[in-house]
């Protein structure tokens, strides 16, 4: 069984700033090595529940953050910024399972360094009408190829919010959120060895789980924060608005839907950081 592992950052225990998880500094080479740890863990659980071939895709800032020679079980890697897919490039219809590592909670939640794709832009986003991260609306990704998404590991609201989204899901919390910038992490040894326990046991029942929920039609709203993103996103084929800084994007091909978000996350990125 193939197994697509989408690995951010954010998420990881004992990550609390952004310092830790951006640019090139001996903190950020610190918790570089933590999101290794966790990433390998994930591999070693997924092998050792019937995974026969790993994909991991680097989803996290300039997506450049995993030593390749360091993962485990020889997996394959997806690296580098601009991926047609963003965070789920590399998924097809191939894969059996889809695997969420070091998530964190949506913009707006009592999550620590809490965001949606782009902090500057996002306000909020719904899908379907729940608030939802970054894990719900790569969802819609594995939605559209009918392979299931069987686990998600960070913190309690990453975990929270793609349950509410996914039943079923399983989840592994490896720290407590205490405010945006402070946590209660589990140790790194017992974060990870809780991993390989969660990810073994959702990748040994994958053939039993069904794809994402999020269709037939799914519906992105997303509040962004100022009017000029929101004219702007609506350049994006798909994206409509919906009141001054509301957009709204719809559709029963769900992967348009979600490649039409990204888009207008990408083209507002100039505008967002004028801010």
């Amino acid at each position: 069984m193939k197994i697509f592992l989408s690995s951010d950052m954010e998420g990881t225990a004992g990550v609390v700033d952004w310092e830790q998880c951006i640019g090139d500094g001996p903190e950020a080479t610190a918790g570089r090595q933590l999101l290794l740890d966790e990433v390998n863990a994930a591999i070693d659980g997924a092998l050792a529940g019937g995974g026969t071939e790993i994909v991991v895709n680097d989803s996290h800032s300039q997506m450049r953050n995993l030593p390749p020679r360091a993962l485990a079980g020889q997996a394959s890697y997806i690296s580098g910024r601009h991926k047609p897919l963003y965070m789920m490039q590399g998924l097809d219809r191939s894969f059996g399972a889809v695997l969420f590592i070091s998530y964190h909670g949506s913009i707006g939640a009592p999550a620590g360094l809490s965001h949606t794709y782009n902090p500057r832009a996002v306000a909020e986003v719904r899908l379907n009408g729940t608030v939802t991260g970054e894990a719900g609306i790569n969802a819609l990704v594995a939605a559209h190829y009918a392979v299931p998404v069987v686990l998600v590991t960070g913190d309690r609201c990453a975990c929270d919010e793609t349950a509410a989204l996914l039943p079923g899901v399983h989840t592994a919390v490896v720290k407590e959120p205490v405010s945006r910038l402070a946590a209660h992490s589990l140790h790194p040894v017992r974060a990870c060895t809780l991993i390989r326990e969660v990810a073994e046991k959702a990748v040994a029942t994958a053939a039993q789980a069904a794809p994402p929920p999020l269709g037939p039609v799914a519906t992105l709203e997303i509040s962004v924060r100022t009017t000029d993103i929101a004219e702007a996103a609506t350049w994006v084929r798909g994206v409509d608005r919906a009141g001054p800084r509301e957009l709204v994007i719809s559709g029963d091909d769900l992967l348009s839907v979600y490649r039409s978000f990204c888009a207008a996350i990408l083209l507002t990125r100039t505008i967002a950081e004028a801010v």
